[in-house]
């Protein structure tokens, strides 16, 4: 019992810390690649108030509590904190959590733990920014291969992997491709074909029928549902990323859960 303790909380304290680090690389990442910034990357300058410019005190810096003793305003402007911040961090220390509980300890964990935290932020991003940074999907791919030579991902071989980047991200730059040979129009940006073609590196070639089925499924809910809450434009771009990093962690667990 007190090693499952012990196990949770560890997850628990990881997922904290690593989602204030992800709310770093959300903001500031597509701001680096759309707009050029170059006064700032993923490192420097430290945390500040995006409204007065403040340097953040470490203690502000606490994940989740930092917001709630701040009771979402800036210690030094008094200007609204948005609430994105801690609900990102809380949202990876449940997923952390959950993986703890459903995965066996050792490196399928460990493995696990970061595909969260690079699926978390390529979903949030595209929500945003209609944005899958190669710098985040690039990485992820190489992971996937990483971890399986490692033999932290046993349910597929490394030929499987290799096979499933492949196929993943002809996939979609085959149709996509097409398209905008007959039609003249971007269908699908890259970042949907570099995305599946990690996810094919982390489940193997036989995962992407189903895959491709469930993010198909979920992004169409999620685009009826916003259609009828907030009257979205069938035509307004949609984002296609967040519905394969949630098919594609769905499959991941029922892969290696225990």
């Amino acid at each position: 019992m007190m090693n499952h303790a012990a196990l949770f909380f560890f997850a628990a304290l990881l997922g904290a810390c690593f989602g204030s680090m992800l709310n770093v690389v959300i903001y500031r990442l597509p701001r680096m690649i759309r707009q050029g910034e170059v006064s700032y990357n993923l490192c420097l300058p430290r945390s500040h108030c995006p409204h007065c410019g403040h340097l953040l005190a470490c203690r502000d810096n606490i994940p989740l509590i930092g917001w709630l003793i701040l009771r979402g305003r800036c210690r030094y402007c008094s200007h609204a904190i948005s609430r994105s911040y801690p609900l990102v961090e809380l949202t990876s220390t449940l997923l952390c959590l959950m993986m703890a509980a459903l995965l066996p300890t050792g490196g399928a964990l460990i493995a696990s733990w970061t595909l969260v935290w690079l699926l978390l932020a390529l979903a949030l991003i595209d929500i945003e920014h209609l944005l899958l940074p190669d710098l985040l999907t690039l990485p992820l791919l190489w992971l996937g291969m990483l971890f399986q030579i490692l033999h932290c991902l046993p349910h597929i071989s490394l030929q499987q992997s290799v096979i499933g980047a492949l196929s993943g991200y002809l996939a979609l730059w085959l149709p996509a491709h097409g398209y905008r040979l007959l039609r003249g129009k971007e269908v699908l940006g890259m970042g949907d074909a570099k995305l599946l073609a990690a996810l094919g590196a982390w489940l193997g070639w036989q995962a992407l029928p189903m895959l491709l089925l469930l993010a198909s499924l979920g992004s169409l809910i999620w685009l009826c549902a916003s259609r009828l809450i907030s009257q979205r434009s069938l035509t307004t771009p949609f984002p296609f990323g967040p519905g394969l990093a949630a098919a594609g962690l769905v499959l991941f667990i029922v892969g290696n859960a225990k």
